[in-house]
């Protein structure tokens, strides 16, 4: 099976209201970890920097414009490999992925943000902190959240 590495940005969205978003990907459409809530991420191109890779990304997912938004970068960094299927040629192979996370928070509460589903994602929906700890997250999802303080196990 051919392995490729990618890095990965992600993003803790946060309403003013202390929601925070997550989706999930389409599993027909060749993405990782598609049976769990994740926070919005995807892997920059070689030219990009991780916050320009960052905005495009979550535009692309979910037509949000971070582009004016102070985004602050999280400590550390993790790791997590994943078979993955390529949506253009439908190849199956291994992704090793770096985990790059950033932090978001919005000026207005969870219902008055307007998102639209777009690339991947099938589904989104906002949990409450108190709420993460029982989330069904991506591998290593509960243990960053702990490691940040915003959950207990």
């Amino acid at each position: 099976m051919r392995e490729i590495h990618r890095k990965i940005v992600s993003a803790l969205i946060w309403s003013k209201d202390w929601k925070l978003l997550m989706g999930k990907k389409d599993p027909l459409g060749g993405g990782v970890y598609t049976d769990c809530w994740h926070i919005p991420w995807g892997w920059i191109d070689d030219w990009e920097s991780m916050i320009d890779g960052l905005i495009r990304e979550i535009e692309e997912e979910i037509w949000l414009d971070i582009s004016n938004i102070t985004t602050k970068e999280l400590p550390g960094s993790g790791q997590g490999s994943s078979e993955k299927i390529m949506k253009d040629t439908w190849e199956k192979l291994l992704c090793h992925m770096e985990f790059n996370r950033f932090e978001i928070q919005l000026d207005q509460n969870h219902d008055k943000i307007e998102l639209h589903l777009n690339d991947d994602l099938v589904e989104i929906k906002r949990f409450t902190k108190e709420e993460l700890k029982d989330v069904n997250q991506v591998p290593g999802g509960k243990e960053f959240m702990q490691e940040i303080g915003y959950i207990s196990i």
